[in-house]
């Protein structure tokens, strides 16, 4: 990573902040740091950060809002670090546009690789129709999939499904964000249509899907399409 490539850490806690520094300056990111909510948003609009790392306890106010009045104007990737571990404030923080989600104690290394598949996933040329990771490729224009350069054939809601995906490499999707995207709404049958795509999905594309790495489930959650090199 370059090191014009800036993190903005937004975090009440001076010990995280200082091994957020350490670890991230390590890889060469430029990092940038506030301790309440209202001096993130600020530093956010100044400095124009690559991603963003942000904490829900907040003493000038819910993570959350924060979150919320930087999807009005930012598209940039947000990973929440937080104490907070249940499903439904995992669930409630990635609906409201969080690309990501750790529960603290947190591991540097697992975070350093979800920094990078994210910023990977936003520094993808824009309008690339021709998308890979690991041994899958996929031609969204003429709705071609291959593993190891040997054609999938899939049905249509399986290639929508994996379309979302590889469009969201590294990113936490959340089952109502799958839901509206294939479905366009939830209900009663939603859930267990989805499970019963992702495994289909998953005997095509994985080597072996009962222990895929590709389609990670997040438990309670949702689903994350995991960077693989090839």
């Amino acid at each position: 990573m370059t090191k014009d490539q800036t993190i903005l850490i937004i975090d009440d806690e001076p010990q995280i902040r200082r091994i957020l520094h350490i670890t991230l300056e390590a890889e060469n990111f430029r990092v940038i740091d506030a301790g309440t909510g209202r001096e993130g948003i600020l530093l956010a609009a100044n400095h124009n950060p690559a991603l963003i790392i942000l904490d829900l306890g907040l003493p000038d106010g819910d993570g959350t809002n924060v979150l919320r009045e930087l999807r009005m104007w930012s598209s940039t990737p947000v990973i929440i670090l937080s104490v907070r571990n249940t499903e439904d404030e995992i669930i409630r923080a990635l609906d409201e546009g969080a690309d990501d989600y750790i529960t603290k104690p947190f591991s540097p290394a697992e975070l350093t690789a979800r920094i990078k598949a994210n910023l990977r996933r936003t520094q993808s040329i824009e309008g690339e129709h021709i998308i890979s990771n690991g041994s899958i490729t996929i031609d969204l224009v003429k709705h071609l999939v291959s593993r190891d350069d040997y054609e999938i054939k899939l049905t249509h809601m399986e290639f929508n499904l994996l379309s979302l995906f590889m469009n969201n490499i590294g990113k936490v999707l959340t089952y109502n964000i799958i839901f509206k995207s294939l479905w366009g709404t939830a209900n009663s049958e939603s859930a267990q249509s989805l499970r019963v795509f992702i495994g289909t999905l998953r005997k095509k594309i994985e080597e072996s899907p009962s222990r895929p790495r590709l389609i990670i489930t997040e438990s309670g959650v949702g689903y994350r399409m995991k960077f693989i090199e090839k």
